[in-house]
């Protein structure tokens, strides 16, 4: 951490008294705070003189309390302070972050009750930051949240990015329309998955994305997300109104806390440039700093996986189709018949260990290798799994020692099936087994409904056992990849081990129905703000039926995008999805995957509307190469990339991987072509990218 300044008392416009105002670093976002006469608070959000979110309250509801933290205020203290530092993170989109915010704390007290609250601002130059906060105290020790009144008043009916809100999924395709057709359209909007739960045809998710008639983006979300349940917003479609809408456990309750405890962070981000929303570092800045010391063992990763085959239906995660039950311990495999069919078999995984060592990659992920696969889903079953026992035809030491000699870290998989319960009792047998075989990564599953039953994924109960898998993990310098876990919140700052989350709807769903062509022009406006997402692209073989006759999925991308997507959809952990078969018929394409760079030293974002367009820029670390990508939605368009982000005075060869004149998301999915040229930091090129499309460059300094 360096270039540190805190200063205090410079900021108020007003002291002690019921109405507060609260600028910016740069002065474009005004904050205002103020008691109405019931004693209940109130703040709103201007951005360049222009209001963004108009009077809207704030406090909380509780149980079997008549009075709750509602209204009966009076302003006890308050201060304030500048705040300015730059912190370097383990990993990320760039070396060095700035963490620069004005910050007012309001400490309010309620005197009948005898009991107070604070509610902590801070105001960045893309927005802002609040979060309610409980002192030690006599009179609020344990208290039950019934909800959460928090409110966001939009100002129009603006454009929105959503997905319904839900306590157990964010894998929704996204859906854009007016805030005020949201109801209209929300049966259309859902999509069916393993573990679901809508709770109003109003209800729409974090991190939302929108977009006012003046061309303002705006973006609702949530940082350090702990010890609390997430939140959704529901829109009061009268009055334009979100207001926050937490996710209740199996008894309807919100919340449990003990003071002293604080919320997590409610976040509005506001600009006039797309491109700002998605370079912002807000959520980052909100969460404390590395909690863990040495983080020495902390690497990016790009690997393989035996996983792709299985999605589309041309294997099997379990290893015999006789058995209609499996009891921990008590099964015996040696009896059944193999299906001929289980993709986690020695010899198998040996020739996609071949292909990764031969290619340069640094680990491969093999799924279904543990016994328990034949009744795994659905079952609402508790010991599922034990994480340890393999089936007969994976041979963990031949494995462990074949990797090694190939120099590839293999990726360990634990699906819990949402049984939190037996996955925390077995979890330090699990890691111990990890440790000793050499396994520096979990993929970590969560499919499937919450035991103990009643719980929801998005719940208090599941959010603190993520957190605690997390902490669990650093213990054995284990690092995590949580998929149908919770969407971040920014949380890797404090525990940078968790590498990686999967959370929304990602490259699967390709094989499951598909996602829409401009599904990947929208996920880093919204899923992405709270961290980077495990979406495993990479796909060249678009036809599913090619590898499973019985499934006609159609993958709504081109291999141009497929290749962008390393450099759009940022992330530490970068998988290539596909089978090494059909790389093989595209080596030249492949070619930018081999070289792409996981980790950074900046990142420039060149443009950006959502739902049709990003393009990005990123210097690989400790290196001079730059790679870009581009992707882009359903309508054909044409770009023009100025390179003056390169080092002046130098010249770059680019290799260019793009889409071909024919190129098309539907009908010529795998048509591209590659070209290179000198460039400098004087360049422009012109560039096209197809329905569904984009581009890809690496710019290698000569």
């Amino acid at each position: 951490m360096k270039n540190t300044i805190v200063l205090f008392g410079l900021l108020l416009t007003s002291l002690l008294t019921y109405g507060q105002t609260l600028k910016s670093p740069n002065s474009e976002h005004e904050l205002n705070f103020k008691l109405n006469e019931a004693g209940t608070p109130f703040y709103s959000l201007n951005y360049k003189g222009k209001e963004i979110i108009e009077e809207s309250q704030l406090g909380l509801e509780l149980v079997d309390d008549d009075t709750s933290l509602m209204n009966g205020f009076e302003i006890k203290e308050i201060s304030d302070t500048i705040f300015d530092e730059t912190w370097e993170p383990v990993w990320g989109e760039q070396s060095e972050i700035r963490n620069h915010y004005n910050e007012l704390v309001i400490t309010l007290e309620q005197p009948k009750e005898e009991r107070h609250i604070i509610i902590r601002f801070r105001l960045f130059d893309e927005g802002l930051g609040f979060r309610y906060e409980f002192p030690q105290q006599k009179n609020l020790v344990y208290f039950v949240i019934k909800e959460e009144h928090t409110e966001f008043a939009m100002t129009g009916d603006h454009t929105a990015f959503w997905i319904p809100g839900d306590y157990d999924s964010q894998e929704y395709d996204y859906t854009i329309s007016k805030l005020s057709e949201i109801s209209g359209l929300f049966d259309d909007a859902l999509t069916g998955n393993a573990s679901q739960e809508q709770f109003a045809e109003t209800g729409v998710q974090t991190s939302l994305m929108m977009k006012s008639k003046d061309g303002i983006y705006i973006n609702l979300h949530e940082a350090a997300l702990k010890e609390y349940s997430l939140m959704n917003l529901n829109l009061d479609e009268s009055s334009l109104t979100f207001k926050s809408w937490l996710t209740p456990d199996a008894v309807g309750n919100k919340g449990y806390l003990q003071a002293p405890a604080v919320s997590p962070w409610r976040t509005v981000m506001v600009s006039d440039d797309a491109t700002d929303i998605l370079a912002s570092n807000m959520t980052l800045n909100l969460n404390e700093p590395n909690a863990l010391g040495d983080t020495s063992w902390i690497k990016p990763i790009k690997y393989m996986g035996v996983w792709w085959e299985m999605i589309t239906g041309k294997s099997t995660w379990n290893y015999t189709d006789e058995l209609p039950s499996v009891k921990l311990g008590e099964t015996d495999y040696s009896k059944t018949i193999p299906n001929g069919k289980h993709a986690a078999n020695t010899e198998h995984v040996k020739k996609y260990i071949d292909f990764a060592s031969k290619h340069g990659f640094d680990a491969l992920l093999v799924e279904g290798w543990n016994e328990g696969w034949e009744d795994w889903f659905g079952n609402s079953k508790d010991f599922v799994f034990d994480f340890v026992t393999p089936y007969p035809d994976f041979d963990v030491e031949e494995i462990h020692d074949y990797a090694k000699s190939k120099n590839i870290e293999m990726m360990m998989h634990h699906e819990t099936s949402g049984a939190i319960r037996n996955y925390e009792r077995h979890l330090d047998t699990a890691y111990q087994f990890m440790n000793k075989y050499g396994y520096t990564s979990v993929k970590s599953g969560y499919v499937g409904d919450i035991i103990p039953r009643g719980e929801r994924h998005y719940g208090q109960w599941a959010i603190n056992h993520y957190l605690y898998a997390v902490k669990k993990a650093a213990d054995y310098k284990i690092m995590v990849n949580a998929h149908e876990a919770v969407r971040p919140t920014g949380l890797r700052r404090t525990y940078p081990n968790l590498i990686g989350n999967e959370s929304a709807r990602g490259t699967e769903f390709q094989a499951f129905g598909g996602s829409k062509p401009n599904h990947v022009t929208i996920l880093p406006f919204t899923r992405l703000i709270g961290g980077p997402m495990d979406y495993t692209p990479g796909i060249f073989e678009m036809d599913i039926s090619k590898l499973n006759p019985n499934n006609n999925s159609h993958v709504n991308a081109t291999i141009a995008n497929q290749l962008a997507l390393y450099v759009t959809m940022y992330s530490p952990l970068q998988m290539a999805a596909d089978l090494p078969e059909h790389y093989e018929q595209f080596m030249d394409a492949f070619q930018f995957i081999k070289d792409i760079a996981i980790d950074w030293d900046e990142s420039h974002y060149l443009e950006a509307e959502p739902g049709e367009y990003i393009t990005v820029a990123r210097k690989a670390k400790d290196s001079s190469s730059w790679f870009l990508g581009n992707v882009n939605g359903t309508t054909p368009r044409k770009t023009k990339v100025d390179l003056d982000f390169l080092e002046k005075g130098k010249t770059y060869e680019a290799t260019i991987y793009a889409d071909a004149k024919d190129a098309h998301y539907k009908t010529n999915p795998q048509a591209y072509k590659i070209s290179t040229k000198k460039v400098t930091s004087r360049s422009t090129l012109k560039l096209k990218s197809a329905a569904g499309g984009g581009f890809a460059m690496s710019i290698i300094e000569k």
